[in-house]
């Protein structure tokens, strides 16, 4: 447990899937970094991060997660949000991030959503759309 932040990691069928329960700040943000290297990651995998019981986000937990996309791109694994609080998707409006992001309702939507390796588009198709490509 990071101090104000409980992180939990698991695996699926898709991939890995970080829960963060608590607050992602400047605080616990660079505890959060430091778990990234350590994730094993295939080609193929999607990596989720599951935020419906963050509690806070400030601009360096922001920071964090655009880290953990691009380890995840430089990986070759798609990247998806889940459950992200309204107050962190309005931050991603008005930055753009939302461009960025792929998101789900639920680590269990992303997980229904993932495509396997040979049958891949770029991204999940939640919320009933055929993927991104």
């Amino acid at each position: 447990m990071i101090t104000g932040l409980n992180v939990n990691i698991r695996t699926t069928r898709a991939g890995p899937v970080i829960e963060l329960k608590g607050r992602l700040d400047h605080d616990t943000a660079p505890d959060v970094l430091t778990l990234l290297p350590g994730l094993a990651l295939r080609p193929g995998q999607q990596l989720v991060v599951d935020l419906a019981q963050l509690t806070f986000c400030d601009s360096r937990g922001i920071s964090v997660l655009v880290a953990a996309r691009n380890r995840a791109l430089a990986a070759d694994v798609i990247f998806v949000l889940t459950a992200v609080p309204e107050r962190v998707d309005r931050i991603f409006r008005i930055t753009g991030l939302e461009q960025v992001f792929f998101t789900c309702t639920s680590a269990q939507e992303a997980d229904r959503a993932w495509i396997p390796p040979a049958r891949q588009p770029v991204g999940p198709s939640c919320n009933g759309d055929e993927g991104v490509t």
